[in-house]
């Protein structure tokens, strides 16, 4: 049974969703599963000024628990076409895992989530597929397995390289149930190949 873990940084609860969801197709799967959050590097009260969801049940992890999985599917919104810079500060902690190779052969996965359909998604999976490569990773992404991100009935997420949501302007679109399907569908790609690796 692969052992996975789902980190993630969310600042209004889509990638927060997004994760969950995820998990779940994992666990589907057959892989043990946990979700963790990267920590906030925003002052407490400028948080709460701009209405982040503070409220996630999501332990926060340390650079340290990355080593222990078998695979790590990573997610965080668009910021600017980039990864934000919370889980950035998160990742540049982890240079001696770099270093000594704590991570090569391991399974990873991105997901992430913006503001309109063309507001970077694919440019962030990139971002953080980028950093999983540097660590000697081995990439799944969301397949055409997944038909729901072909669908052009309704605004849908969903990228070759990894499961997406639009979250609208003013954030007020949660992620659909299309959109979550694909979440699922990734997570059960990655245990899968995991458990092919790992056993």
């Amino acid at each position: 049974m692969p052992k996975i873990l789902v980190l993630y940084y969310s600042t209004y609860g889509h990638i927060e969703a997004m994760a969950n969801a995820i998990a779940d197709g994992a666990r589907a799967a057959g892989a043990q599963v946990d979700i963790k959050r990267v920590p906030e590097t925003v002052p407490d009260a400028v948080a709460q000024a701009a209405h982040f969801k503070t409220d996630q049940a999501a332990p926060v992890a340390s650079i340290d628990d990355l080593p222990n999985y078998d695979a790590i599917i990573i997610g965080a919104p668009t910021r600017f076409g980039r990864l934000p810079g919370q889980l950035a500060a998160f990742l540049d902690g982890a240079g001696g895992l770099w270093a000594r190779g704590a991570l090569n052969g391991k399974v990873g996965a991105a997901f992430t989530s913006s503001a309109t359909q063309h507001g970077g998604n694919e440019t962030t999976l990139f971002s953080i597929i980028t950093n999983l490569l540097h660590f000697g990773m081995t990439i799944v992404g969301l397949p055409y397995s997944h038909q729901g991100q072909m669908r052009i009935d309704e605004v849908v997420g969903g990228a070759p390289y990894g499961a997406t949501t639009v979250a609208g302007g003013d954030g007020s679109r949660q992620p659909s149930e299309t959109d979550l399907a694909g979440a699922r569908h990734q997570g059960e790609q990655v245990a899968k190949v995991a458990a092919k690796l790992f056993g």
